[in-house]
């Protein structure tokens, strides 16, 4: 019997030449979700999978355990017409035995499983596809595939709370595209790297001047990049002490941006509008609110486990802005479950708004002491942005 993952890459190939689903091969003898396992080479088969899956596939036990050289050329092949968990598996399988192949081949084939675990939130692994995907473009000699690696890389480093190393990644990036004077799209993908990187880093000056750039550059455009570009914009502006800008920014892309050309990205822009509104004196909560039923409408078409945590987020803020505590313990309860998805920035702001209910309860001298812990722990990560924000709430606790 072969030892995974080629079992798992034999399977997937027979099943996807019959041009059968998980559910459909499994039949009622077996869960999808063991199959799946199986096909990623996470689970080694037992003699009776084996030959349940046989008998399905209408081969001999023999046959499906038959080695076959599948190159990564034919398990791009493979992957072409599948979506999601199962383009992205058949992939990750395949990058783990290929080798010898052809570095431009490799290169997507791991662009593809980076954005993959991106979607996923699964961010060491992501950060592993990137730090090659970097490497391939410099052996290659093509500054445009390592300049649009570094922007990526930076991103995800960003997530990781690393941010030393994500503003270095993102200059580099940002010095290859203008210094190669490469195509607009790898130099706004940098510019949007930059920015907010720069911002979570405390560097605000600087990226106040990246920022003016990326407005420029997207000026008279639409199109993903461009509400990105505003998005990020935002951001800084909010940074910066100019919620006013920062809702004209936001205002626009929510209104203009087409949810068809990325219905994902439509329900981030109105997501992070609701997180501005929340920052008005008072806070807007009617309008966060409608903003956040605009999302949950949309999920059933695009919702992620990723938007789904996001939504939960904004209706936990909401809720104890309403000053309704108990209801936002139970959501940061249930948020929670997606610890193994969250990032850096995600997790330390969940904590806050924990020891704000604390604060509220009067156990400030709790709080406090959690707090202080926060922000030394993000100021030696380096998110002086972030740190800056807990030594705030701090000094207004102190103060009373």
């Amino acid at each position: 019997m072969l030892e995974q993952p080629m079992f798992g890459r034999r399977l997937r190939q027979l099943r996807t030449e019959r041009g059968l689903t998980l559910a459909a091969l499994a039949g009622a003898g077996m869960s999808t979700g063991y199959l799946s396992r199986l096909e990623s080479g996470a689970r080694q088969p037992t003699e009776r999978a084996v030959a349940h899956l046989a008998a399905q596939l209408g081969v001999s036990p023999a046959e499906l355990a038959e080695s076959t050289a599948t190159s990564l050329a034919q398990s791009m092949t493979l992957a072409t017409g599948l979506t999601g968990d199962e383009a992205g598996e058949t992939l990750a399988a395949a990058l783990k035995s290929a080798s010898g192949e052809d570095p431009l081949l490799r290169w997507q084939a791991l662009w593809r499983v980076a954005e993959w675990r991106r979607r996923r939130q699964e961010y060491a692994e992501q950060r592993a596809c990137l730090d090659e995907l970097v490497a391939i473009g410099q052996s290659s000699g093509l500054p445009e595939l390592e300049a649009r690696a570094l922007a990526d890389l930076a991103r995800c480093l960003r997530s990781l709370g690393e941010m030393g190393e994500a503003v270095d990644a993102a200059t580099r990036a940002y010095e290859l595209a203008r210094g190669k004077d490469l195509p607009y799209h790898v130099i706004t993908a940098a510019l949007l790297a930059l920015v907010s990187v720069l911002v979570e880093a405390g560097r605000v000056p600087d990226a106040a001047r990246y920022g003016d750039e990326l407005l420029t550059q997207v000026e008279g455009r639409s199109g993903t990049r461009w509400a990105e570009a505003l998005w990020t914009v935002a951001s800084l502006r909010v940074r910066q002490g100019d919620l006013d800008g920062a809702r004209k920014l936001m205002d626009q892309a929510v209104r203009d941006f087409d949810g068809r050309d990325d219905l994902t990205l439509w329900m981030g822009l109105r997501i992070s509008a609701a997180r501005l509104d929340l920052l008005d004196t008072p806070p807007r909560t009617d309008v966060a609110r409608r903003r956040v039923e605009e999302v949950e409408a949309a999920m059933p078409f695009a919702g992620t486990r990723a938007t789904e945590q996001s939504l939960l987020m904004m209706r936990a803020r909401i809720a104890f802005h309403d000053g309704h505590n108990a209801e936002t313990l139970a959501l940061l309860d249930r948020l929670d479950g997606f610890d193994d998805m969250l990032n850096y920035q995600d997790r330390i702001r969940n904590r806050m708004l924990r020891d704000q209910i604390l604060l509220a309860d009067g156990k400030r001298e709790q709080a406090i002491a959690d707090l202080r812990t926060l922000a030394e722990q993000t100021q030696a990560s380096g998110n002086m942005d972030l740190a800056a924000e807990i030594w705030r709430l701090v000094a207004e606790s102190l103060a009373g």
